[in-house]
Protein backbone atom coordinates (compact mmCIF):
# COMPACT_ATOMS: atom_id res chain seq x y z
CA UNK A 1 0.00 0.00 0.00
CA UNK A 2 1.47 3.38 -1.02
CA UNK A 3 2.16 6.11 1.52
CA UNK A 4 -0.27 9.04 1.38
CA UNK A 5 -0.45 12.36 3.21
CA UNK A 6 -2.43 12.50 6.44
CA UNK A 7 -5.70 14.09 5.34
CA UNK A 8 -7.74 14.55 8.53
CA UNK A 9 -8.49 18.22 9.15
CA UNK A 10 -7.56 19.71 12.52
CA UNK A 11 -11.14 20.71 13.26
CA UNK A 12 -12.24 17.09 12.96
CA UNK A 13 -9.64 15.99 15.49
CA UNK A 14 -10.67 18.81 17.80
CA UNK A 15 -14.33 17.83 17.37
CA UNK A 16 -13.44 14.29 18.42
CA UNK A 17 -11.47 15.62 21.39
CA UNK A 18 -14.35 17.86 22.44
CA UNK A 19 -16.97 15.12 22.19
CA UNK A 20 -14.66 12.75 24.04
CA UNK A 21 -14.17 15.22 26.87
CA UNK A 22 -17.90 15.86 27.05
CA UNK A 23 -18.77 12.16 27.11
CA UNK A 24 -16.09 11.33 29.66
CA UNK A 25 -17.17 14.10 32.01
CA UNK A 26 -20.84 13.16 31.71
CA UNK A 27 -19.94 9.58 32.54
CA UNK A 28 -17.75 10.53 35.50
CA UNK A 29 -20.23 13.04 36.90
CA UNK A 30 -22.89 10.33 36.80
CA UNK A 31 -20.78 8.06 39.02
CA UNK A 32 -21.93 9.86 42.16
CA UNK A 33 -21.44 6.84 44.38
CA UNK A 34 -17.69 7.17 43.78
CA UNK A 35 -17.66 10.77 45.08
CA UNK A 36 -15.48 12.07 42.26
CA UNK A 37 -14.48 15.70 42.75
CA UNK A 38 -14.16 18.46 40.15
CA UNK A 39 -10.55 17.59 39.30
CA UNK A 40 -11.44 13.91 38.97
CA UNK A 41 -14.24 14.64 36.53
CA UNK A 42 -11.92 16.76 34.39
CA UNK A 43 -9.16 14.13 34.48
CA UNK A 44 -11.56 11.42 33.34
CA UNK A 45 -12.89 13.68 30.61
CA UNK A 46 -9.31 14.29 29.44
CA UNK A 47 -8.55 10.57 29.57
CA UNK A 48 -11.50 9.71 27.33
CA UNK A 49 -10.78 12.63 25.04
CA UNK A 50 -7.04 12.22 24.62
CA UNK A 51 -6.32 8.61 25.58
CA UNK A 52 -6.96 7.10 22.17
CA UNK A 53 -4.87 9.70 20.36
CA UNK A 54 -2.03 9.33 22.86
CA UNK A 55 -1.92 5.52 22.57
CA UNK A 56 -2.25 5.75 18.78
CA UNK A 57 0.79 8.00 18.44
CA UNK A 58 2.83 5.90 20.88
CA UNK A 59 2.10 2.76 18.85
CA UNK A 60 2.95 4.59 15.61
CA UNK A 61 6.18 5.97 17.15
CA UNK A 62 5.02 9.53 16.49
CA UNK A 63 5.25 12.62 18.73
CA UNK A 64 1.96 12.64 20.72
CA UNK A 65 -0.08 15.30 19.00
CA UNK A 66 -2.19 15.89 22.11
CA UNK A 67 0.95 17.07 23.92
CA UNK A 68 2.57 19.09 21.16
CA UNK A 69 -0.59 20.90 20.04
CA UNK A 70 -2.10 23.20 22.67
CA UNK A 71 -5.61 23.18 21.24
CA UNK A 72 -6.26 19.54 22.13
CA UNK A 73 -5.87 20.08 25.85
CA UNK A 74 -7.81 23.35 25.76
CA UNK A 75 -10.75 21.88 23.83
CA UNK A 76 -10.81 18.62 25.80
CA UNK A 77 -10.58 20.41 29.15
CA UNK A 78 -13.29 22.91 28.22
CA UNK A 79 -15.58 20.14 27.00
CA UNK A 80 -14.99 18.19 30.22
CA UNK A 81 -16.02 21.19 32.32
CA UNK A 82 -19.09 21.68 30.12
CA UNK A 83 -20.02 18.03 30.56
CA UNK A 84 -19.80 18.33 34.32
CA UNK A 85 -22.02 21.42 34.30
CA UNK A 86 -24.61 19.85 32.02
CA UNK A 87 -24.73 16.46 33.75
CA UNK A 88 -27.49 17.40 36.23
CA UNK A 89 -29.66 18.53 33.31
CA UNK A 90 -28.94 15.37 31.32
CA UNK A 91 -28.98 12.90 34.20
CA UNK A 92 -32.13 11.18 32.91
CA UNK A 93 -30.88 10.94 29.33
CA UNK A 94 -28.70 7.86 29.78
CA UNK A 95 -28.82 7.03 26.10
CA UNK A 96 -26.94 10.25 25.29
CA UNK A 97 -23.77 8.94 26.95
CA UNK A 98 -24.01 5.70 24.97
CA UNK A 99 -24.55 7.55 21.70
CA UNK A 100 -21.66 9.93 22.38
CA UNK A 101 -19.48 6.96 23.28
CA UNK A 102 -20.25 5.27 19.96
CA UNK A 103 -19.68 8.45 17.93
CA UNK A 104 -16.40 9.21 19.73
CA UNK A 105 -15.22 5.66 19.05
CA UNK A 106 -16.02 6.04 15.37
CA UNK A 107 -14.25 9.38 15.06
CA UNK A 108 -11.10 8.29 16.85
CA UNK A 109 -11.04 4.97 15.01
CA UNK A 110 -11.26 6.71 11.64
CA UNK A 111 -8.54 9.21 12.54
CA UNK A 112 -6.22 6.51 13.91
CA UNK A 113 -6.63 4.11 10.99
CA UNK A 114 -6.18 6.85 8.38
CA UNK A 115 -3.08 8.18 10.14
CA UNK A 116 -1.60 4.68 10.22
CA UNK A 117 -2.25 4.28 6.49
CA UNK A 118 -0.69 7.67 5.78
CA UNK A 119 2.51 6.48 7.47
CA UNK A 120 2.69 3.39 5.30
CA UNK A 121 1.39 0.89 7.87
CA UNK A 122 -0.11 -2.23 6.29
CA UNK A 123 -3.79 -3.05 6.38
CA UNK A 124 -3.57 -5.40 9.37
CA UNK A 125 -1.49 -2.96 11.38
CA UNK A 126 -3.76 -0.05 10.48
CA UNK A 127 -6.73 -2.11 11.70
CA UNK A 128 -5.04 -2.65 15.06
CA UNK A 129 -4.15 1.04 15.33
CA UNK A 130 -7.72 1.99 14.46
CA UNK A 131 -9.09 -0.20 17.24
CA UNK A 132 -6.55 1.19 19.72
CA UNK A 133 -7.47 4.75 18.80
CA UNK A 134 -11.18 3.99 19.12
CA UNK A 135 -11.17 2.24 22.49
CA UNK A 136 -8.05 3.73 24.09
CA UNK A 137 -9.88 6.53 25.88
CA UNK A 138 -12.48 4.16 27.28
CA UNK A 139 -9.74 1.82 28.50
CA UNK A 140 -8.02 4.61 30.41
CA UNK A 141 -11.35 5.73 31.86
CA UNK A 142 -12.08 2.24 33.17
CA UNK A 143 -8.59 1.89 34.61
CA UNK A 144 -8.84 5.23 36.43
CA UNK A 145 -12.24 4.30 37.85
CA UNK A 146 -11.14 0.73 38.70
CA UNK A 147 -13.94 -0.66 36.55
CA UNK A 148 -13.82 -3.84 34.43
CA UNK A 149 -12.32 -2.94 31.04
CA UNK A 150 -15.36 -2.37 28.84
CA UNK A 151 -14.17 -4.05 25.67
CA UNK A 152 -13.34 -7.27 27.56
CA UNK A 153 -16.84 -7.65 29.02
CA UNK A 154 -19.55 -9.83 27.51
CA UNK A 155 -22.19 -7.87 25.63
CA UNK A 156 -20.37 -4.65 24.77
CA UNK A 157 -18.81 -5.40 21.34
CA UNK A 158 -16.57 -2.35 21.79
CA UNK A 159 -13.63 -3.83 19.93
CA UNK A 160 -15.88 -5.44 17.32
CA UNK A 161 -17.56 -2.12 16.53
CA UNK A 162 -14.21 -0.34 16.37
CA UNK A 163 -12.70 -3.07 14.21
CA UNK A 164 -15.66 -3.14 11.83
CA UNK A 165 -15.44 0.61 11.30
CA UNK A 166 -11.67 0.63 10.83
CA UNK A 167 -11.87 -2.33 8.45
CA UNK A 168 -14.48 -0.54 6.34
CA UNK A 169 -12.23 2.52 6.10
CA UNK A 170 -9.18 0.47 5.13
CA UNK A 171 -11.07 -1.41 2.41
CA UNK A 172 -12.53 1.79 0.98
CA UNK A 173 -9.17 3.58 0.98
CA UNK A 174 -7.56 0.57 -0.70
CA UNK A 175 -10.01 0.80 -3.62
CA UNK A 176 -9.42 4.55 -3.98
CA UNK A 177 -12.17 6.14 -1.89
CA UNK A 178 -11.21 9.59 -0.56
CA UNK A 179 -10.34 9.65 3.13
CA UNK A 180 -13.24 11.97 4.15
CA UNK A 181 -15.81 9.63 2.61
CA UNK A 182 -14.14 6.52 4.02
CA UNK A 183 -13.99 8.21 7.42
CA UNK A 184 -17.72 8.90 7.38
CA UNK A 185 -18.40 5.26 6.58
CA UNK A 186 -16.10 4.21 9.43
CA UNK A 187 -17.99 6.51 11.79
CA UNK A 188 -21.36 5.16 10.65
CA UNK A 189 -20.36 1.49 10.84
CA UNK A 190 -18.81 1.83 14.30
CA UNK A 191 -21.79 3.75 15.65
CA UNK A 192 -24.39 1.36 14.21
CA UNK A 193 -22.63 -1.78 15.45
CA UNK A 194 -22.05 -0.33 18.92
CA UNK A 195 -25.60 0.98 19.34
CA UNK A 196 -27.03 -2.19 17.80
CA UNK A 197 -25.17 -4.27 20.38
CA UNK A 198 -26.68 -2.15 23.15
CA UNK A 199 -30.19 -2.05 21.71
CA UNK A 200 -30.53 -5.67 20.57
CA UNK A 201 -28.18 -7.39 22.99
CA UNK A 202 -25.65 -8.58 20.40
CA UNK A 203 -22.85 -10.50 22.08
CA UNK A 204 -20.01 -12.91 21.49
CA UNK A 205 -20.46 -16.29 23.18
CA UNK A 206 -19.15 -16.25 26.73
CA UNK A 207 -16.15 -18.47 27.49
CA UNK A 208 -17.08 -22.00 28.52
CA UNK A 209 -17.01 -22.38 32.30
CA UNK A 210 -18.07 -25.82 33.63
CA UNK A 211 -18.27 -24.61 37.23
CA UNK A 212 -20.54 -21.71 36.26
CA UNK A 213 -22.76 -24.00 34.22
CA UNK A 214 -23.08 -26.45 37.12
CA UNK A 215 -23.98 -23.55 39.45
CA UNK A 216 -26.68 -22.37 37.08
CA UNK A 217 -28.00 -25.91 36.79
CA UNK A 218 -28.19 -26.21 40.58
CA UNK A 219 -30.08 -22.92 40.82
CA UNK A 220 -32.55 -24.11 38.23
CA UNK A 221 -33.29 -27.22 40.28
Amino acid sequence: MSVMPFQVALWIELLAAGLGGLQGALFAAGERHRRIDLLGVIVIGLAVSLGGSLLRDIVLNQPPVVIWQNWYLVVAGGAAVLGMVLQPLLARVDWLITVLDAVVMGLFGAIAASKALSLGVGAAGALVVGVIGAIGGGMLRDLILSRPISFLRVGTLYAVAAGAGAAALIVLVTVGTPIPMAGLVCLAVTTVVRLGAVRFGWTFPEQWNPALRRAKGTEAV
